[in-house]
């Protein structure tokens, strides 16, 4: 049992679109990890509404996000202190007309906030 030409091209095909795929997708992911990194740290530093979204962008310009500003913030007063939320999505362009939508959500203190139907 051999591996033909046609076969191999295939082959060789899937793992070059993965690959571009993945170089396209790993980047989004490691923004949003840093996204909730710099969100639990602005909620233990800040004080007021204000505070939280200035420290959220002070550590925006030397994380290298892009996608999300202290504005976009969703901030709410609990029990405990403060929870920041935030909801966005990436829109990764592949070739042509497709592209792929990711959608990220990330919340500090508590779930994720649930979707509105």
């Amino acid at each position: 049992m051999g591996l033909s030409l046609v076969g191999f091209l295939f082959g060789i095909i899937i793992v070059a679109l993965l690959a571009v795929l993945g170089m396209k997708v790993v980047p989004t992911v490691v923004e949003f990890t840093a996204i909730k990194k710099a969100m639990t740290n602005a909620r233990n530093t800040g004080t007021t509404v204000k505070e939280i979204q200035d420290s959220f962008d002070r550590q925006r310009d030397t994380s290298y996000i892009e996608s999300v500003t202290g504005k976009d913030l969703e901030i709410t007063r609990t029990s405990d202190g403060w929870d920041v939320s935030v909801a966005y999505q990436k829109k990764i362009a592949l070739f042509g007309p497709a592209s792929l939508l990711l959608e990220y959500e990330a919340a500090t203190g508590g779930a994720a906030k649930k979707p509105k139907p």
